[in-house]
């Protein structure tokens, strides 16, 4: 466009079967500072146009005489608007013969944008010509518009969805390269700098910097963001920006994009290529300040379900006694394993306990309703409760009513699981209660396995709870008790999980560190829930 706001610097193609005419176009055309490329048919005319397609230099408007000598000029110009790549092309026709209003509305139909009757004055052509690549532009920025509208408003869902910062950054960094048109990488350093990293679809396909890269990021971050409140936009030079987080093996001047989460402590940093950022559109860097600002904002809630997360399985680890500390039980061979859930998962309330009793050993496994740190206190709670009451008792099912009303008085609105087993080595004798939980599976040397038929309701619901159900266990006998997580599935019907528990469980090798190992290689990885086992033995005291 010149100072005096016309259009210049435009392609015209004229289409045009008179060599006269289009030479007078074309001279017209050309004085007024537009680039012309003439052809003589229809076909010439798609011809160019895949030529010029395949180089990406298309015309911006096209003049097209309505008389031609393959096709009308309002049939060109419907292939022109069929096809994706030039239906933006805008069209004006024009004709030296008169055309009824039925004529020149057919053109119209067909998607050119005007009409003109040749000869016409040089500043009527000049004028269509120029409101009709202007109406085109506005809608090509239109279409963009809605386009990174779109585009934007993806990304964000997509960040807003992410179970983990891990994916946060790489739904940020998919999302920012989709809308700038260049790499893009996303970097979040928690408290304690953890650097989480994610790489756009097309750069992750390739090997990611190492971990000197990262460190070298890490501090960079650290150091730009130290007492920063708000958005801040910087660029780091390429010596200073690691090679590779981009493109393999290339140096870049990196534009950062960074926001500190509320608390202070955890920068956010959205970071493309500066060279990239150029080429993209105007709006490149409000669209960079967006993203970067909304997923901070998303990582907030990450961030601090990270730090619950870490809460809850030091709870966990501090309170159920590890395999190397368990206690020395008489007449009683033992294996625990305890799991958390995946790390998109929230910690639940899963644990096992193994007491020596006045008349024998008691064993539980339970399971507190809820994922969360408050699942894990009360977890505690009611494993310190358990052992507080085996001073004086050991019927399973009484235990059980006392751990039910400690449950109803102190957390009422809290529910758990529990299968406690009370087992006299010396006979083999043992006692079962099962407040809501998946029942102990008893593993025979000949090859059989069952579930023990015990039943009973939920802790913290106050209901009555049964007697004990009373079996005897010879030494070759193995018994297991597990929390759900090990085999709850969403959309598959738990009794069908525990046939499937069974079966692995026969075809396990001897011995109850082998049984464990077996069930956590066959059911226990990417769980949504904790998962915590117990497996037992008789000692053969003859041996």
């Amino acid at each position: 466009m010149d100072v005096n706001g016309k259009l210049t610097d435009t392609t015209v193609l004229v289409v045009d079967d008179a060599e006269a005419s289009r030479y007078a176009m074309g001279t017209l055309l050309r004085r007024a500072g537009h680039k012309v490329v003439p052809v003589a048919s229809g076909g010439e005319a798609l011809a160019e146009l895949d030529v010029r397609l395949r180089k990406g230099i298309m015309p911006d408007v096209a003049l097209i005489d309505v008389h031609l000598p393959d096709m009308s000029g309002f049939e060109l110009c419907r292939r022109f608007k069929e096809r994706p790549h030039t239906a933006g092309l805008p069209v004006v026709h024009f004709s030296a013969a008169a055309l009824a209003p039925e004529g020149r509305c057919s053109g119209l139909d067909s998607g050119a944008e005007a009409y003109l009757t040749v000869p016409a004055e040089p500043e009527e052509i000049e004028a269509a010509v120029r409101a009709a690549v202007r109406a085109a532009r506005l809608r090509a920025d239109d279409q963009a518009l809605v386009r990174r509208l779109k585009l934007l408003s993806e990304t964000i869902v997509g960040i807003q969805a992410a179970r983990s910062l891990r994916e946060l950054a790489t739904a940020a960094a998919d999302g920012t390269a989709r809308l700038l048109g260049c790499p893009a990488a996303v970097f979040v350093l928690d408290q304690d700098d953890k650097l989480y990293r994610g790489l756009c679809r097309e750069r992750s396909v390739f090997p990611a910097p190492d971990e000197g890269a990262h460190r070298t990021v890490a501090g960079l971050l650290r150091r730009l963001t130290r007492g920063q409140v708000g958005l801040q936009l910087t660029t780091v030079p390429a010596p200073l920006w690691p090679a590779g987080f981009f493109r393999p093996g290339v140096q870049h001047d990196a534009r950062l994009a960074l926001v500190v989460t509320q608390d202070g402590r955890s920068p956010v940093c959205l970071a493309v290529p500066t060279r990239g950022l150029r080429r993209a559109n105007p709006e490149g860097e409000a669209l960079l300040a967006q993203l970067a600002q909304a997923a901070a904002l998303a990582a907030e809630p990450l961030l601090m379900y990270q730090v619950e997360r870490h809460v809850a399985l030091t709870l966990q680890h501090s309170f159920l006694p590890q395999p190397h500390r368990l206690p020395e039980l008489p007449g009683i061979d033992l294996a625990v394993r305890y799991v958390p859930a995946s790390q998109q998962t929230e910690i639940g309330g899963d644990f096992y306990a193994a007491i020596r009793v006045h008349d024998g050993v008691l064993v539980a496994v339970g399971d507190v309703v809820g994922h969360s740190l408050d699942a894990a206190t009360v977890m505690v709670e009611i494993r310190h409760a358990l052992r507080a009451y085996c001073v004086e008792e050991s019927d399973p099912a009484v235990l059980a009513e006392r751990l039910d009303r400690m449950l109803v008085h102190y957390h009422a609105e809290t529910t758990a699981t529990v299968c406690l087993v009370h087992i006299d080595p010396a006979t083999g004798r043992a006692r079962i209660a099962n407040a809501g939980h998946i029942p102990p599976l008893i593993l025979r040397d000949t090859g059989d396995a069952e579930y023990v038929k015990a039943a009973g309701p939920l802790l913290g619901v106050g209901l009555s709870h049964p007697p004990p159900v009373e079996l005897f266990l010879e030494p070759t006998d193995r018994l297991l008790m597990v929390t759900d997580g090990l085999i709850e599935t969403r959309g598959t019907d738990l009794t069908a999980s525990m046939e499937h528990l069974r079966a692995a469980a026969v075809g396990a090798l001897p011995g109850l560190d082998a049984l464990c190992d077996t069930l956590l290689a066959s059911f226990g990885h990417d769980r949504e829930d904790d998962i915590a086992m117990l497996a037992l033995q008789l000692k053969d005291l003859g041996n």
